[in-house]
């Protein structure tokens, strides 16, 4: 047997980030926008990252404030080489500890079949979606471990497992490996008390997919089960599951599939 008290906690773990920094990239809109809310909510200070649109993130920060809680915007175009150091930087000088961090920034761009896809294409998809998590990661993670340990959770995706939809093949493999550095990373920071784990969403109806074409669309929605895309709202609980030390102490390196039981591995 394992040790511990052998007691059975009874009732609902309450999860809650009083005083804690947590740094959601990407929460300018869509599921970013909903876990800085839930973050807020749920007691964190929260730092808004976005790459473009003030307006957005101001409204965003605002809402929270009206809301009673706490959170301010950082722009910083995280393909950019630098860019994730600036946004580290900037967390640090402004808050001076870092909590959790959750790796949500990324895109499509477009829907292209491999011999359609030229190299600054392939280069903007990888550079968006793996380059710019792994970067992000090396900058926190010293901030983290000075703030005495955390979570980082990773966005990625159902493709990762099943190959993506017609035309993602690069973005479906760019999220491939978002899994795997989440892995690698979860043993690699055992020792700086920094958990690592993902959510791997499935079709989510949010701005990311008004790319792709209705067909697509239509057939994606009809390999789920549950016969419906998932909203924004419903990636929010696995989330904070994971970021949290009080829900999740002993989850590490994993990767939480919420999908609608569109694929189960």
């Amino acid at each position: 047997m394992g040790g511990g008290t052998g007691r059975i906690a009874s009732g609902a773990v309450d999860i809650r980030f009083d005083g804690q920094t947590i740094l959601v990239t990407g929460a300018s809109g869509g599921i970013g926008a909903q876990l800085a809310q839930a973050f807020a909510s749920s007691g964190g200070d929260v730092v808004v990252h976005y790459a473009h649109g003030d307006e957005t993130a101001s409204a965003l920060v605002e809402a929270i404030g009206g809301q009673g809680g706490k959170s301010y915007a950082i722009a910083a175009d995280l393909s950019r080489p630098d860019g994730p150091e600036e946004l580290i930087a900037e967390v640090r000088a402004r808050s001076g500890r870092l909590d959790v961090l959750v790796n949500n920034a990324g895109g499509q761009v477009r829907r292209a079949q491999i011999v359609e896809t030229d190299d600054a294409l392939y280069e903007e998809l990888l550079a968006l979606n793996l380059t710019s998590v792994f970067r992000t990661c090396r900058a926190a993670i010293p901030l983290l471990a000075e703030t005495g340990g955390g979570a980082i959770v990773n966005i990625s995706s159902v493709s990762a497992r099943n190959g993506g939809g017609g035309g993602s093949v690069v973005y479906s493999s760019a999220k491939a490996a978002v899994s795997t550095l989440t892995r690698g990373l979860a043993k690699e920071l055992v020792a700086k008390r920094i958990r690592v784990n993902a959510v791997a969403p499935g079709l989510v109806d949010t701005p990311f997919h008004e790319a792709t074409p209705r067909a697509t669309w239509d057939a994606l929605v009809a390999g789920i089960p549950m016969g419906r895309a998932g909203r924004a709202d419903e990636m929010v609980g696995p989330v904070l599951f994971l970021a949290s030390e009080q829900a999740a102490s002993y989850v590490n390196g994993q990767s939480l599939e919420v999908n609608g039981a569109q694929y189960m591995p």
